[in-house]
């Protein structure tokens, strides 16, 4: 895992109004990024266009030196998008939950997932009955489950506990060791080493800048 994750002047619009405009980034082999700046700020579309679900309007983002847009299937498959909604099907258990996750990606661990983020003992509970930290947990679990390059986490600690929050650290200090990618939003301190800061905030209003 080598190829750097780049984003270069991407301006976003969303309805009519200027979210971010000349922001720039990048994140290399066991890198960390972390997103700050008020809400409203813009850190949650700046994760929508480095998960391909937005286009940028001005700007381009690359993989390895690739427009991700270029192959969008390819890039999805390559990272973790966990948002703020949890995206738990209500009538499957935990475990069939992490499965499609893992039939989607074309294969993975399941039970290591679950494990993971100690749902092991919930594997048969229906995720309609799982608490709020629970069905975080669960989509944490995705990370552990399918393994991909970069993971972009849209406030990851929500509704986790201090035991939860722990793990949630020793999953990203492991697979930055393993030379991947993570970017994140998040008010809790997620005992990132050597991480680079991106006020978003900062690019609000501005100018697209000609690089």
């Amino acid at each position: 895992m080598s190829a750097p994750f780049t984003g270069e002047n991407l301006t976003c619009i969303r309805g009519d109004r200027l979210v971010f405009a000349g922001l720039s980034f990048e994140v290399t082999a066991g890198g960390a990024l972390l997103l700050t700046g008020p809400n409203g700020s813009g850190k949650t579309s700046l994760l929508r266009l480095m998960a391909g679900l937005a286009a940028p309007s001005d700007g381009v983002i690359r993989f390895g030196g690739e427009d991700v847009r270029e192959d969008l299937i390819a890039h999805r498959a390559n990272l973790h998008y966990v948002a703020h909604y949890d995206a738990a099907k209500p009538a499957l258990t935990a475990r069939e939950n992490l499965a499609f996750w893992t039939a989607l990606h074309g294969g993975g661990d399941a039970d290591a997932g679950l494990a993971a983020f100690d749902l092991s003992r919930l594997s048969g509970v229906p995720a309609r009955f799982l608490s709020a930290g629970q069905k975080r947990r669960l989509a944490l679990a995705r990370l552990v489950a399918i393994r991909t390059e970069i993971w972009l986490l849209d406030e990851p600690s929500v509704a986790l506990d201090t035991a939860s929050l722990d793990a949630l650290r020793a999953r990203i200090a492991e697979h930055r060791n393993s030379g991947g990618m993570v970017v994140a939003s998040t008010h809790a301190e997620l005992g990132f080493e050597d991480a680079a800061t991106l006020d978003v905030s900062a690019f609000s209003g501005r100018e697209a800048v000609p690089i």
